[in-house]
């Protein structure tokens, strides 16, 4: 499904961008994320397709708010059997504790939002959202109450409803985690679409600067062109000369190199590196470690200050610790050029 759409109230925004199964609307908070969904809802003025000149009520969409909007007064049944009033009620009843069977909360019919978990408040929307069986369903940061386990879950479901049910959703958030469960990512920047793909391509090779710190490029820092040798790129920083797996640029080119944290690699004694990543050894210490769920995280300081991400089961086996020397390397098809330009965003 294509999406064309330009809006010039509340916030003035043109967006052009494909939903393919669970696709997720990543951007910071004021970027257009809710505008977009209620545009396409219907519910404020907006030109374009699919859906245009349409009245909210004629279009094939179920939407969920970010507030789940659930009536507290009705039980989990009568929520999800709001939407369906123009069916008998034994039908209308039937359906909505199908789609609550479906989401797990059969037992739970009978209870009231207030005696549900978030979790549970959100399976339920979802269920009143899919009660007409639309053909496009608009999710409004659907993890932002929600705890880390359940913000999981619910990414993982999403993703697997758009498989069974082959129907499209579009999630529009400033999660990461959700938008990697996706199956397709369109990033908003300055009220425009400036970069659209699998998560695959977006979470690894973001088209700007301000992407790349959205989607976790936390390892920064600024280099120039000294030349290219045998495929690589040859770039000075202040760590020396870093090999970067690139097209050639001109020699004096000023860029700026990216890295995710969790592609820092900590060099071991017992295991010969390879020659491309003997080029981009550094030497340095460990600053800092603390636990951040199941990975741990480490403070690298030496000639280039890098945030580094580590499995547990890595950390078990190396033994790392606060200011203890170590050797780390970047995988010149891990470092990630941006133009120079951008580099003064970043302060």
């Amino acid at each position: 499904m294509e999406v064309r759409y330009r809006i010039t109230k509340p916030i003035r925004l043109e967006v052009n961008f494909r939903i393919s199964g669970l696709t997720a609307l990543l951007g910071r908070s004021g970027e257009g994320k809710t505008t977009t969904l209620k545009a396409l809802a219907g519910l404020i003025p907006a030109r374009g397709s699919p859906y245009g000149g349409l009245r909210p009520e004629a279009r094939p969409i179920g939407y969920l708010p970010q507030h789940h909007a659930l009536f507290p007064h009705m039980t989990a049944l009568a929520n999800v059997a709001f939407p369906l009033q123009n069916l008998p009620p034994k039908t209308r009843k039937a359906r909505a504790l199908a789609l609550l069977e479906r989401f797990g909360l059969g037992a739970l019919a009978g209870a009231r939002p207030s005696e549900l978990s978030g979790g549970q408040r959100q399976r339920v929307a979802l269920a009143r959202a899919l009660a007409r069986n639309p053909e496009l369903l608009l999710l409004d940061e659907p993890t932002a109450s929600l705890d880390r386990e359940a913000r999981e879950d619910i990414g993982d479901f999403l993703a697997s409803l758009a498989e069974e049910e082959k129907t499209r959703i579009l999630v529009a958030t400033h999660d990461p985690e959700l938008a990697q469960s996706a199956h397709w990512v369109v990033v908003l920047e300055k009220n425009r679409v400036v970069q659209e793909g699998p998560p695959s391509e977006v979470f690894t090779r973001p088209a700007s600067l301000n992407v790349a710190r959205l989607v976790g490029f936390s390892n920064l820092f600024p280099g120039q062109v000294s030349g290219f040798q045998d495929g690589y790129l040859l770039v000075e920083t202040v760590a020396g000369t870093l090999w970067v797996k690139s097209e050639p640029l001109a020699p004096g080119t000023p860029v700026t190199l990216g890295v995710r944290p969790e592609e820092v690699l900590i060099v071991r004694k017992d295991r010969p590196l390879r020659v491309a990543l003997r080029h981009n050894v550094i030497a340095g210490t460990i600053r800092r470690l603390r636990l951040q769920g199941p990975y741990v995280k480490a403070e690298f300081s030496g000639p280039l200050e890098l945030k580094i991400l580590l499995p547990r089961h890595v950390q078990d086996r190396l033994k790392l610790s606060p200011g203890q020397a170590v050797e780390v390397t970047l995988k010149p098809a891990y470092l990630q050029l941006f133009s120079s330009e951008s580099f003064s965003s970043l302060s």
